[in-house]
């Protein structure tokens, strides 16, 4: 699956996003490192506004309803990479979490069909309360014949 053309980023057969709409800043990457982590910005950020996107409407609702620490209250989704040393692995990185936060918010859920429990289930668990029940209830006091 192909995830990137020349001048869009593919989420599904139906929705793209031009990444004139994906905002990208290296950053220097937190952590250990040699003596050249502290001149080099491998690290990069995304950030991706959904209220000025191209996305459909029905899109944007579910993203912003979505629980995700990467989605801060003014709507944008910050994304920070830093896995590699490459920024250009770091880059697709980040476009590919993003894709994959749009993809988890359009999935249909699935519902769950209400059952109704067998007759013989309900009948065994009455029956095991009951035993129980009579169990518990011999554990009580013990009362001599001549009191």
């Amino acid at each position: 699956m192909k995830t990137e053309t020349p001048n869009r980023l593919t989420v599904n057969e139906r929705i793209s996003i031009p990444f004139s709409e994906i905002e990208f800043s290296a950053v220097r990457a937190s952590g250990p490192g040699g003596q050249h982590v502290n001149k080099t910005n491998s690290a990069v950020e995304l950030r991706f506004a959904i209220a000025q996107s191209s996305l459909p409407e029905a899109v944007k609702s579910k993203l912003f309803a979505v629980t995700d620490r990467r989605l801060n209250a003014a709507g944008v989704i910050v994304i920070k990479s830093q896995n590699f040393k490459s920024q250009k692995l770091n880059r697709d990185e980040a476009c590919k979490r993003l894709v994959e936060i749009i993809t988890k918010a359009t999935q249909k859920r699935k519902y769950r069909v209400k059952t109704k429990p067998t007759r013989s289930s309900v009948k065994k668990r009455l029956d095991s309360k009951s035993k129980r029940s009579a169990i518990k209830s011999s554990r009580g006091k013990v009362r001599g014949g001549d009191e």
